[in-house]
């Protein structure tokens, strides 16, 4: 009987593999070994780490820093919805901006700026008798 099968531990980039957080196991494994990821606030640089439900991984993911509870140590890469049963999900949700950046419209500008459009010119003509 298998570690995974009797609910003990479970190698680090197995359970991230398994928990789909990573494509491809070779992936979590180059993450681990990158010392990125966290084990209960400890760095863990082997892919080799055991963990057990009730520890509290913490790894970037994309543009993100996630923070995981494991529930489960997962007997194999399932489905996603079963993928989702393995863990609790810590992360706290994106802070929202103060105020979105929006382009100014185009061919909109401030009076004065740069270097005088055709109607500017028209007028400026008028007011010199050219």
């Amino acid at each position: 009987m298998a570690a995974e099968e009797t609910g003990e531990k479970i190698r680090l980039d197995i359970w991230l593999w398994h928990a789909r957080f990573f494509k491809t196991r070779s992936l979590a494994t180059k993450i681990c070994k990158a010392g990125k990821v966290r084990i209960n606030g400890t760095h863990a640089v082997k892919p080799s780490a055991p963990v057990k439900p009730g520890d509290v991984l913490t790894f970037p993911q994309a543009k993100q820093i996630k923070i995981i509870e494991i529930i489960a140590p997962g007997v194999r890469r399932g489905p996603a919805p079963e993928a989702q049963m393995l863990y609790k999900d810590l992360t706290p949700p994106p802070e929202k901006t103060a105020k979105s950046f929006k382009p100014a419209a185009a061919g909109k500008r401030g009076a004065g700026a740069g270097r005088p459009t055709k109607t500017e010119r028209r007028a400026i003509d008028k007011l010199m008798d050219r």
